[in-house]
């Protein structure tokens, strides 16, 4: 079967990567024109079509209502061509054709947010990838047919703003009332990349001239109101654009280079040459209205789409099975760019708190799936943590392996070989080899398989001879669909210390040059191996997979009190917190004492608030009872978890008790010169007040208002906000209604709002409901829907009780409205099988009384795929 020609096809119809094909036609160029009215929209479109391979000439098209189509200037009668619901075909076509069509289409009644849809009253968006391209007109819609394209845009003038890709080559007046716009992109690209925007909007301009001395036009489109809420994003740009220069040798390519914000936008942002459009909350960024987490996270997502022009437009994916050699890199890329913004190890921390949270779940239930997948149903669902967040690990091993040196000629390879070109995982890993000299084959492995590696060590010290010795060995859970997994490549960044002093060891070059290792790093691809390290004179500590060094679960025998010295002397940051995790997770879910714990957070946490305070800040976190929950099973019971949680974060405060008073009235973000630097005392002072809050210390509440009184930071407000309503301090209702009525015009903060009160611990049915029936509750901006599923996501003993019915009626609702938010949702209770009873069989039950009441591919997939245990 032709993968791209996706005919109609029941819910568990499934595509699969063996079946490639290389389309029948291409397209050399294609002509646009669309005029927006209130009621419809039409497409003309014109399409100069070349054969490359036998077959009928097929072009995708969904939702769309044909008026008329010519094939070289001539009208073809009904007979001439079949149209179902999913696709028009011309047999025997000739083997270059003019193809004209002309469509009427409905933005203003789309509410699956995908192809082109009617964002607001004054906005018109598109959002085409996957396949939403397919909905504006009929086109060979797949990733590896790439065009020019030149774009008609006619309106209203109540729309002033008619972009799409490309440079501006001619604009005008259009009569009664209307005008247009023709733009064109000299570079071919996919469908997918197609963009257009229609609206009222205002716009933040800037320029950047590239190190090939292009003078590229910068643009910010978003409403009147939030254009001061543009200049980080827009600083991001430009710090973006000299980066990948620095450090890729990559130029922007374009006259001009635009963003556009909305709200109603199931994605973060989506990468459309040279136009991208973005939700909101991923370009307005003001320390008054975002916190500092939503500032960090816009430049990453600015740097991020923009890094995606040559790794994902520039050169792009053959199939959607690559899906991960576009995002896995780039999220390496943006992970390597924020790494220089803030503490990188805090940098490195946040990555693998996010990858440990969703994808090691995901890996471990239902949803596994390899990095690139081998089969689909609906590819919108495989817009996964494990396509993209392992997908950037994969990268970051080559990477290690490599050295930035090696991995710049791989790079520099790879663009020179493909750009312009549709390409597989395969592709790339070949450049990399042939850039770096460095045979890189086997970490396709890691592409095509499921599962997180699990690697045991062991190490044991010889006095007598003055050796260590490390053993390894690596495993992965069985599969049902994958029966013959094979060991990985795991590089093991590692370290050794002296016990007796805290000194890192510097060891024999020879000795580890013959032991495999480089740099500090062991390539370990077998089942079992091991390797010895001579000339080492007293027992030392082992640090292992330091900076994570691959995304694979630890086994290795240390003590708790190895453990407390890797986090008092370890000089790598992320090793650090990692070994706090680690000894918390042992009391969490193994009931070790926490004495062990708590002195070695007294001694490394006061030095460290000198040296790092935004690294000191993320030694206090403690796993989240959503992740402790995803380390259990079977047998799961979420109360039990919480109560364990609880009773250790009200040990820590009473420890630290005096401390945090003390630490808090000395912390002043004001006094910091950088922004990660006040970034971290911020934490820290919200931390503080926490625990001191969580004691019951009245105290502490008079302090949480003064604090959400005074400023004029929105990480500082809102930490007090929390502390105030998560503990129902005397004056949490209060400053609810204070926080609304400051931000009730303000879309994300407002977010914010309805997510602190979701979130509360103590949140009941009753919260829930008044938050679903506020008038600010909209079930048609994904955001909105986000701020209080994701609130009450945050507390597992509410999700697994009133929180099921609540994450089955939106599956339920948005399986028509839009089945993308729908089906994400719904992955909320994915782990349900691992629930102690009664739970267990009652969300069973739950789920599969759903089954029958969904039709979409994207919720029915998720659904099967999520009862299929």
């Amino acid at each position: 079967m032709n993968i791209a020609a996706n005919p109609v096809v029941e819910a568990d119809q499934t595509v699969y990567l063996k079946d490639y094909q290389k389309p029948s036609f291409l397209v050399d160029s294609i002509e646009l024109d669309i005029q927006a009215f209130d009621d419809r929209t039409q497409v003309n479109a014109k399409l100069a079509m070349q054969r490359q391979a036998a077959g009928d000439l097929i072009l995708l098209g969904r939702d769309l209502e044909l008026k008329s189509i010519a094939v070289n200037g001539r009208v073809l009668s009904e007979t001439e061509y079949s149209l179902d619901t999913e696709q028009l075909v011309i047999a025997n076509a000739p083997d270059q054709a003019v193809i004209e069509t002309q469509v009427i289409i409905h933005p203003e009644s789309n509410t699956q947010l995908e192809g082109l849809y009617k964002a607001s009253s004054d906005l018109f968006v598109t959002q085409n990838e996957p396949e939403g391209f397919r909905k504006i007109t009929f086109y060979p819609d797949r990733p590896d047919v790439l065009s020019v394209f030149t774009t008609r845009v006619e309106a209203d003038k109540k729309f002033p703003v008619l972009l799409a890709n490309g440079n501006l080559i001619e604009a005008g007046e259009a009569g009664e009332g209307r005008h247009y716009t023709v733009w064109q992109d000299p570079t071919k690209k996919p469908s997918y990349l197609f963009a257009c925007v229609i609206g009222d909007l205002a716009v933040m301009k800037d320029h950047y001239v590239t190190s090939e001395g292009r003078n590229v036009a910068l643009e910010i489109y978003a409403e009147e109101k939030d254009i001061p809420k543009c200049r980080i994003a827009m600083d991001a740009l430009k710090h973006s654009m000299q980066w990948d220069e620095e450090h890729y040798g990559r130029a922007y390519d374009l006259d001009n280079y635009m963003i556009v914000a909305t709200s109603a936008f199931n994605m973060g942002a989506m990468e459309n040459k040279g136009l991208n459009i973005f939700n909101t909350s991923c370009v307005l960024a003001d320390e008054e209205y975002t916190t500092d987490a939503a500032i960090m996270r816009v430049q990453s997502v600015i740097a991020h789409e923009y890094f995606h022009n040559w790794t994902g437009n520039r050169i792009t994916c053959r199939d959607w099975f690559q899906l991960c050699l576009k995002e896995g890199l780039t999220v390496f890329r943006d992970q390597s760019f924020s790494e220089d913004l803030q503490s990188a190890a805090v940098q490195r921390i946040d990555d693998v708190a996010v990858l440990k949270a969703h994808q090691f779940p995901e890996d471990s239930g239902p949803l596994s799936h390899p990095p690139r997948p081998d089969h689909f149903v609906e590819i919108n669902n495989f817009y996964t943590a494990t396509v993209y967040e392992k997908g950037a690990e994969i990268n970051r091993m080559m990477s290690t392996l490599l050295g930035k040196e090696k991995f710049r000629l791989g790079t520099d390879e790879y663009f020179k070989r493909h750009d312009g070109q549709a390409v597989t995982v395969e592709d790339w890993v070949a450049a990399l080899t042939a850039g770096s000299g460095v045979n890189l084959a086997s970490f396709l492995i890691w592409y095509n398989q499921p599962g997180t590696p699990k690697l045991e060590a062991q190490g044991e010290y010889d006095a007598a001879t003055q050796t260590y010795r490390l053993s390894f060995k690596q495993s992965l859970k069985a599969h049902p669909k994958y029966p013959n997994l094979k060991a990985v490549p795991i590089p093991v960044a590692l370290a050794l210390f002296n016990a007796e002093t805290g000194e890192q060891l510097t060891l024999n070059a020879a000795a580890l040059f013959e032991n495999g290792v480089k740099d500090g790093v062991y390539l370990f691809d077998q089942d079992q191996a091991e390797i010895e390290f001579t000339g080492v004179t007293v027992k030392p500590v082992v640090s292992l997979l330091r900076n994570f060094s691959a995304p694979v679960n630890l086994d290795f025998n240390y003590s708790d009190d190895e453990l407390a010295f890797l986090m008092q002397y370890e000089t790598n940051g992320f090793n650090q917190w990692q070994a706090a995790q680690t000894l918390l997770d042992r009391i969490l879910l193994n009931d070790h004492a926490a004495e062990i714990y708590i002195q070695a957070m007294k001694n490394t946490v006061p030095d460290l608030i000198q040296k790092d305070p935004l690294l000191a800040s993320r030694i206090f976190d403690v796993p989240s009872e959503g992740y402790l929950g995803s380390r259990i099973d079977e047998n799961y019971n979420p109360a039990e978890i919480q109560e364990k949680r609880n009773a250790l974060l009200e040990l820590l405060a009473r420890e630290f008790g005096s401390f945090c008073k003390e630490a808090y009235l000395e912390l002043d973000p004001d006094t910091q010169k950088e922004f990660s630097q006040a970034m971290g005392v911020r934490a820290l002072k919200n931390i503080m007040l926490s625990m001191m809050a969580r004691l019951g210390d009245t105290e502490a509440f008079d302090l949480a208002h003064q604090q959400y009184q005074l400023t004029g930071n929105m990480s500082e407000r809102l930490g007090a906000l929390r502390v105030l309503v998560w503990n129902d301090a005397p004056q949490a209702k209060e400053t609810l209604a204070d926080f609304y009525d400051r931000f009730k015009d303000e879309a994300l903060s407002l977010d914010q709002w309805f997510m602190v009160q979701a979130a509360h611990p103590k949140a009941t049915a009753a919260t829930l409901a008044y938050l679903t029936a506020h008038a600010d509750y909209d079930l048609g901006v994904p955001n909105r829907i986000r701020s209080v599923s994701g609130g009450l996501n945050a507390n597992p003993v509410n999700t697994w009780s009133f929180g099921v019915q609540h994450f089955i009626n939106l599956a339920k609702y948005l399986d028509e409205k839009n089945p993308i938010v729908g089906s994400r949702l719904l992955q909320a209770l994915s782990r349900w099988y691992t629930l102690a009873e009664p739970q267990r069989s009652a969300v069973k039950a739950e789920l599969e009384a759903l089954k029958p009441q969904v039709k979409s591919k994207n919720v029915s997939e998720t659904l099967n795929s999520m009862l299929n245990v």
